[in-house]
């Protein structure tokens, strides 16, 4: 599956003195589309760590089109761009009820050996599932 949604409704903390949804805690929303997407592909994000491989982000990069705000219902659409060696690549969209375009991003994360922290090549168990879907990509 190369594209994830899913729905959540925007919490009042969430939210700054204006009523919408203050701009650092959209990294959280991609970071739920990610765990979810990789749920979805049979990977757990808590397996992974206890099993020694760490995923940060090393580059996230957003653009607000239209401001979330509170009680919104919004989609979170996480989309698999690429993997490369080391690398795994997603974009984001967000959208409200009314299904317009809020928020897109770019986050780029590497696969980190928790015990020597450096990057590595994704374990066979990852790079089974994820080498179909970039066949599906080129």
């Amino acid at each position: 599956m190369r594209i994830h949604e899913f729905k959540v409704r925007v919490r009042y903390s969430e939210t700054d003195q204006m009523g919408v949804v203050y701009h650092g805690n959209y990294a959280q929303y991609f970071e739920m589309g990610r765990v979810e997407w990789l749920r979805n592909m049979g990977i757990s994000y808590k397996w992974m760590e206890e099993n020694g491989v760490m995923l940060p982000v090393v580059s996230l990069t957003m653009n607000y089109k239209k401001p979330a705000r509170y009680d919104d219902l919004i989609t979170v659409k996480t989309i698999f761009k690429s993997q490369t060696s080391v690398k795994i690549e997603f974009d984001y969209e967000i959208y409200n009820e009314m299904q317009e375009l809020l928020t897109i991003a770019h986050s780029v994360l590497v696969f980190v050996d928790m015990k020597t922290g450096r990057p590595i090549t994704p374990p066979s168990y990852i790079l089974d599932k994820i080498s179909e879907l970039n066949k599906e990509i080129k």
